[in-house]
């Protein structure tokens, strides 16, 4: 007759640990994915929001060229793949762009063009800033030639006010997750770790320091850890393809060398609350007395 094995030192039922620790990391890391997605995709709305520098009127082609070579020098323009963000716009081209918006012709009643040839620059997203606008446009109003210059004002202002509730909002949720994950792994183990009771006990007993205990204990801790932050890991990865499918233009938001520190902070976080949790929970039964182990 096949006599049952003895359980090992350190070995739980694991399962429900993995699961619900696999939710919570889950969690975390799509909040994070979250954080990193939407700073993209405003550091991308930022790059395409463009200063007008209105030229004055009877300049010519080489007066032009010279204007473009003084805008093209200031460091806050943007600069992508070695070219400067910086593209004239002919008042022809800026009145087909009028009409098309207001759907109204004023040439009919003017009998000319009023508008100007203009440059239209996009600039680094360091200087998306109010304060850094109106410095630009004073700096670029002093340049020779440049009639005005023009920029959707408080735009800056409620885009960064805006990133920033996004990023309270979220950092918040993970936050508040990360404080459950530990409370809930911590009644889990706990849980978990009652039917081993008498045998840290015995361990205890018969001379075994604490660390020596504790060992098998951590090591299971952390391998649960990984195992949850690899499926939660993978997780994201998933739900991030399918959305990749599903939504067009979503592409331009992905930054894969960041998506992979992410995947890696999310296993290591698993590994160091596997620990972490395990820890605290052993440590009140290696200081139970022994009539409150019964």
């Amino acid at each position: 007759m096949r006599r049952p094995k003895k359980k090992k030192v350190g070995s739980y039922p694991n399962a429900m640990i993995i699961a619900s620790l696999t939710a919570a990391l889950f969690l975390i890391g799509f909040c994070g994915l979250m954080v990193m997605q939407s700073k993209k995709l405003i550091s991308i709305i930022k790059q395409n929001i463009e200063v007008r520098v209105m030229l004055d009127k009877d300049m010519d082609s080489t007066q032009v060229a010279t204007l473009k070579n003084k805008i093209v020098g200031k460091s806050y323009v943007l600069v992508l793949e070695g070219q400067p963000q910086v593209l004239f716009f002919s008042k022809d081209e800026a009145a087909r762009e009028f009409i098309a918006d207001t759907k109204e012709d004023f040439t009919p009643f003017l009998g000319e063009n009023p508008l100007h040839d203009s440059y239209r620059v996009r600039l680094q997203e360091d200087f998306f800033e109010d304060t850094k606008l109106q410095q630009i446009k004073a700096d670029l109003e002093k340049v020779e030639g440049v009639f005005e210059v023009v920029y959707q004002e408080n735009l800056a202002d409620q885009i960064n006010k805006n990133l920033t509730k996004i990023y309270v909002i979220l950092s918040t949720f993970a936050v508040i997750m990360l404080i459950i994950i530990v409370l809930l792994m911590n009644n889990t183990i706990r849980l978990a770790l009652y039917s081993q009771r008498f045998l840290i006990r015995s361990m205890q007993l018969v001379g075994a320091t604490n660390g020596f205990i504790q060992m098998p204990f951590l090591k299971n801790g952390a391998i649960q850890g990984l195992i949850s932050g690899v499926i939660a890991a993978g997780m994201i990865v998933a739900l991030q393809q399918i959305a990749l499918r599903q939504i067009e233009g979503l592409h331009m938001l992905q930054e894969y060398e960041k998506l992979g520190v992410l995947l890696v902070g999310v296993i290591i976080l698993g590994a160091l609350i596997g620990v972490a949790s395990t820890f605290q929970a052993l440590a009140r039964y290696l200081r139970m007395a022994l009539d409150d182990l019964y």
